[in-house]
């Protein structure tokens, strides 16, 4: 006859020999492991550190104000002739600074709705089998040089911002599938188990213990993909999908230093500005556990 088990108290569940609390305010240190989102012991009584810091957030967009404020006083009193004139006439400025915003935008929402679903069909197993060939097609987007890709997809698609969007999906997808698929093949196999083990449905235990925990392997390869798309969206403008590039391909073909260099600063501000943007979301994302201890 086997040993009649223990029984335990209510919130508390067995799993492999191993005793486990569902119960946040039932964690102590009494060598129970509390597996659902919650912290045990000590750490359970301990504040999370805030990690996002004034610095960081002042900094930055003061550097970028006056940068930007600097660039306004230099072109607005440069020695303009016609031709530069005519280049930065208007709105034409502001035009191809907020084209080169919505075509990164776009971009990158659609890289987050193909990418992180694949990335976590992937890492399923009844589709391990295809993470080689989705790989490798997602490597030779981003192994193609962008201007070669993009006049590809002017032959097939015809020009337009739509075929500049597409050009710099397949370009950035790569860091954020890749990041999803390493983020979820990060998690200790432990825990996974021992949320099925409770009662936890397969949908139950991805939202509530593979994303949390893999969100800052994700959310570091969204923010390589936004600055990746700030400097492909420079290349639309052969695609016939406007954006700041206009500006620099008309200073190169006019000859004309005051447009080429207004045009590479507005991009690098924007670069940086983008940079910074996911930097603040990375940290306001990241789940408060997992600061515990870095």
């Amino acid at each position: 006859m086997s040993a009649r088990r223990p029984e335990r108290p209510p919130g508390e569940h067995e799993v492999r020999g191993l005793a486990f609390r569902d119960d946040p305010e039932a964690a102590e240190d009494d060598g129970v492991t509390n597996v659902v989102g919650t912290r045990t012991g000590q750490h359970a009584n301990q504040a999370p550190e805030r990690r996002l810091r004034w610095p960081k957030l002042v900094v930055t967009p003061l550097v970028l104000a006056a940068a930007l404020g600097a660039t306004y006083l230099w072109i607005s009193n440069a020695d303009l002739d016609s031709i530069a004139h005519n280049a930065l006439a208007g709105d034409t400025v502001q035009l191809r600074f907020w084209q080169s915003v919505k075509l990164t935008a776009y971009s990158t929402f659609w890289v987050l709705i193909i990418a992180i679903p694949v990335g976590i069909a992937l890492t399923r197993r009844q589709l391990r089998k295809a993470t080689p060939f989705v790989t490798a097609l997602a490597n030779i987007g981003q192994a193609t040089p962008a201007i070669g890709l993009l006049a590809l997809l002017v032959i097939w698609l015809g020009i337009g911002p739509r075929t500049a969007i597409i050009g710099m999906v397949a370009y950035a997808v790569l860091p954020v599938l890749s990041n999803t698929m390493a983020g979820l093949r990060s998690i200790d196999p432990t825990l996974v188990e021992s949320a099925r083990g409770i009662g936890m449905s397969a949908v139950g235990v991805l939202a509530k213990v593979e994303l949390p925990l893999a969100v800052p392997l994700i959310l570091a390869g969204v923010r390589t993909a936004l600055v990746l798309n700030v400097g492909t969206s420079t290349l639309a403008t052969f695609g016939g999908g406007g954006g700041l590039g206009d500006l620099i391909t008309t200073g190169i073909q006019t000859q004309r230093m005051p447009v080429l260099v207004l045009g590479s600063i507005l991009t690098v501000l924007l670069a940086l500005a983008v940079d910074w943007i996911a930097s603040v979301a990375e940290q306001l994302m990241r789940p408060r556990g997992l600061e515990v201890g870095v």
